[in-house]
């Protein structure tokens, strides 16, 4: 199964147009004046809600459209049942998270002046845009409603890039120690990746080599299940995990931890990652994948230990304080909630890992608010894999918080499961890259994640 993923003033507004139909939904589009395309669609008869969607991380040089929608079975649910929608392309690529709010604001401006001011608003988002669906909800509570996290880094920016730094850290220092990988202040990042996957790929082929993979991805919780078209990996199975793991690693983790970063950095004029303090040893002992570990490494022979001194060894990377001070202001979290959030999220994400989820319910219950946000988990694989039913239904639930002001058991795995399979066939689905529709039962699940390893939040509290 392929999932769908989504990896100015108004006056700034430019290039509007509307395509209108008796019976189907309003069409309106622009451009901003800083270039970000924008797009609403209002249905013949709209209920009043609007549903403001935040799209993922667009690669820079990919195509970069106005997105007013996760997937377009859900967008034509919405519609046919009242809800506007709207959304915009951001001006930029890559990490555009501050120019996808202040986008994302401006949308709000347009729909206000060309619509009505809707009766509610909800803000919605995948992966980068389910970060940033928190962000409106955190800092912008006199115009947003309540917000849906999808697969979201609810951890917070600063978080990420320490998590994705961990990984790395452990991979150079145990597997490449002398390939000559940067791993910040990059100035050759595609020859540091080459260098770092082919270490990766030798290290592979050895017992000793894949307990260190393993190990490398034990600090960052990436998780040994990440196909959501296959069976999940049998508890001692560490041989597949570790296998799952190494793909994840060499195809995803090191692709956006070297070449991602360096757009970053220079987006934010600095290194944000640091790893100054951290106690290797102490990662692995809290992390969820640590048996898997242990077991590998007895296989192998190798001295677990000897690997931790090492990395205990190892010199530490400082973090330039002005970057972390950028995203710290634009992709870091209060949990001073003043409206519901509801989260959505694979149990076995190797991109944004289910441990977010709880890192964020920890920052929302230091800051006493913790009562305004509501976990819900589906028990499969891959990064943003939803049906449609699914993510509609989460939608419909965080909508019933707002109108009744309390949560009640409409959170519950099981009635979600019930009200997710009573959308239909059409909506309980897997839609493939070339269109093609597959039948998906709902798997709302009753799941706690561990903690995340390495937490930043602006309240200080820890």
């Amino acid at each position: 199964m392929v999932a769908v993923l989504a990896f100015v003033s108004l006056g700034g507004a430019v290039a509007a147009g509307a395509a209108d139909s008796p019976s189907g939904p309003k069409t309106l589009t622009g451009t901003f004046a800083d270039g970000a395309d924008w797009r609403i669609e209002v249905p013949a008869h709209w209920n009043g809600t609007v549903a403001l969607y935040q799209h993922g991380l667009v690669p820079p040089g990919e195509p970069n459209p106005a997105t007013d929608s996760s997937d377009p079975l859900s967008a034509d649910h919405l519609l046919g049942h009242g809800v506007a929608i709207a959304g915009s392309s951001f001006a930029t690529t890559g990490w555009a998270v501050e120019d996808g709010l202040r986008d994302q604001l401006h949308v709000l401006d347009v729909f206000e002046q060309r619509v009505g001011h809707p009766a509610r608003t909800v803000t919605w988002g995948d992966s980068m845009g389910g970060l940033m669906a928190v962000t409106l909800a955190e800092r912008h509570p006199d115009r947003i409603d309540g917000a849906l996290s999808m697969c979201g880094l609810d951890a917070g920016g600063v978080a990420l890039w320490n998590s994705y730094l961990d990984v790395l850290f452990t991979l150079r220092t145990l597997v490449a120690p002398d390939a000559h990988v940067e791993l910040v202040d990059l100035h050759d990042p595609f020859g540091s990746l080459d260098r770092l996957q082919h270490a990766m790929d030798a290290a592979q082929k050895t017992p000793k080599g894949r307990a260190r993979l393993a190990l490398a991805a034990a600090v960052g919780d990436i998780p040994g299940w990440v196909d959501a078209d296959a069976p999940e990996p049998a508890a001692e199975d560490v041989a597949t995990q570790q296998r799952n793991q190494f793909r994840t690693m060499h195809d995803t983790t090191a692709v956006l931890g070297l070449l991602e970063r360096a757009e970053f950095e220079a987006r934010a004029g600095g290194n944000p990652g640091f790893n100054t303090g951290v106690d290797y040893a102490d990662l692995l002992h809290r992390s969820t994948d640590r048996h898997e570990v242990e077991r590998l490494y007895a296989q192998a022979g190798g001295h677990l230990g000897a690997d931790l001194q090492a990395l205990a060894d190892a010199p530490r990377i400082p973090a330039d304080p002005g970057a972390v001070h950028y995203l710290e202001r634009f992709a870091s979290f209060t949990g001073d909630l003043r409206r519901p959030v509801l989260t959505l999220h694979d149990e076995a994400d190797p991109l944004a890992p289910v441990e977010n989820d709880q890192a964020y319910l920890a920052t929302a219950r230091a800051a006493g608010r913790g009562a305004l946000l509501r976990r819900t988990f589906v028990h499969r694989a891959g990064h943003c894999t939803f049906t449609p039913a699914e993510k509609v239904t989460a939608l419909q639930t965080l909508l019933r918080r707002i109108d009744r002001g309390r949560w009640d058991d409409s959170t519950d795995a099981a009635v979600l499961e019930a009200r997710a399979r009573a959308l239909g066939p059409d909506l309980n689905v897997a839609l493939g890259d070339g269109g093609q529709v597959f039948p998906v039962d709902p798997a709302f699940s009753a799941f706690t994640p561990g903690p995340y390893l390495r937490p930043h939040d602006l309240a200080g509290a820890r």
